[in-house]
């Protein structure tokens, strides 16, 4: 790294400002392997590697794509704003500067002016994957970009339904007991609700609490089972994607008590293994979570409704194979990789179109 960036990788932060000490952002499009790509697709943004200000002249050149797997492209900072509407309008007072990526100075309204002038000089298409993004985006400072809808999509042929027991006895878990799975990179990550969850659990009849086991796949800490005093099985964060599928296969249901989320892959996954899904009204979840389609859904931080929603699946077997093979059957037409990678490839080989293509260097 070269002295200018050293020295704005340490000031810019103090200042608020993020994502732009990168400099040699500016010098992509001299690097020989440029010459060789046909289309920018850029993915997050956020993590100090690249500089969003270097965006309008590497989009010049080549044809640019966008990919928004959050809001923080149209937000002063955060990637997600939960109830405050101030992206809509320039940021600046930000009621959140906590939330990643964290902010030690609130220099949103500035940050906020900054991406507007980097994409609005910028000949970039933005792809939401989740309806929810796409309203939003609209509504936001790219609102004048060309915007796409296309979800995500997963290997259908490594996520697939297995035997239930036999994935119990891989595990080593109970076969008598309704297993409950949650899953999260970090369950101290308070915007996946692991604090929701343990509430709910709470509000189950004791009668149906008897028969429960939870199973946790991700990081936890030493006091992860205290919060609900139920036998808990904790598989810790496993990167193995059939591991993955076994423990969603072996589950006779998936919790997902989110607080903001874009287009959960982890319930695309459980989806496609065919475990029904309860989880919030937020973000892009309802895409997935459809009522008595795929599984149930509780207003946002409605703990009793949660709990509800789970008592109901987990007391009607028959509910719960109905959505399980519902869960299958929409993964299987909306959500596989094949099908993403198809509009993908339609997009481009249009953004490639001689009318289209920038100029070259």
């Amino acid at each position: 790294m070269r002295l200018g960036e050293r020295a704005l990788g340490y000031l810019l932060p103090k200042a608020g400002l993020g994502n732009l000490s990168s400099l040699s952002s500016f010098r992509w499009a001299k690097q020989p392997q440029f010459a060789g790509v046909d289309v920018l697709n850029f993915h997050n943004l956020h993590g100090n590697f690249f500089s969003y200000m270097a965006l309008p002249r590497l989009a010049a050149f080549r044809p640019a794509v966008l990919t928004l797997h959050d809001m923080w492209s149209f937000t002063g900072h955060c990637i997600y704003s939960f109830d405050c509407e101030r992206w809509k309008s320039g940021c600046g007072v930000c009621p959140y500067p906590e939330i990643y990526p964290a902010i030690r100075r609130d220099a949103t309204a500035l940050e906020w002016k900054l991406k507007k002038r980097a994409f609005t000089h910028s000949r970039v298409t933005i792809i939401a994957i989740s309806r929810w993004i796409e309203r939003l985006v609209r509504q936001s400072l790219l609102g004048e970009c060309r915007i796409e809808w296309i979800p995500n999509g997963i290997d259908l042929k490594v996520f697939r339904p297995l035997d239930q027991r036999m994935c119990r006895d891989l595990l080593g878990l109970p076969q008598d007991r309704l297993l409950v799975l949650f899953a999260a990179a970090d369950m101290a990550d308070k915007r996946k609700g692991g604090d929701l969850l343990s509430e709910a659990l709470l509000r189950l009849p004791e009668a149906l609490r008897a028969k429960i086991s939870l199973v946790i796949m991700g990081k936890t800490k030493r006091d992860t089972a205290q919060g609900h005093g139920m036998q808990t099985f904790e598989l810790g964060y496993i990167h193995d994607d059939l591991l993955k599928t076994q423990v969603f296969s072996a589950a006779d249901l998936f919790v997902f008590p989110t607080r903001a989320d874009n287009l959960p892959l982890v319930l695309q996954e459980s989806m496609a293994c065919g475990t029904p899904l309860v989880s919030f009204n937020v973000g892009g979840v309802p895409d997935l979570v459809r009522p008595g389609i795929t599984g149930l859904l509780a207003e946002a931080e409605d703990c009793v409704g949660f709990a509800r929603h789970i008592q109901a699946l987990l007391e009607d077997n028959d509910l719960r194979r109905k959505l399980g093979h519902s869960c299958r059957k929409i993964a299987e037409a909306e959500y596989d990789v094949v099908l993403q990678a198809r509009r993908y490839g339609e997009l481009f080989a249009e953004l490639l179109t001689p009318s289209r293509v920038p100029e070259q260097l």
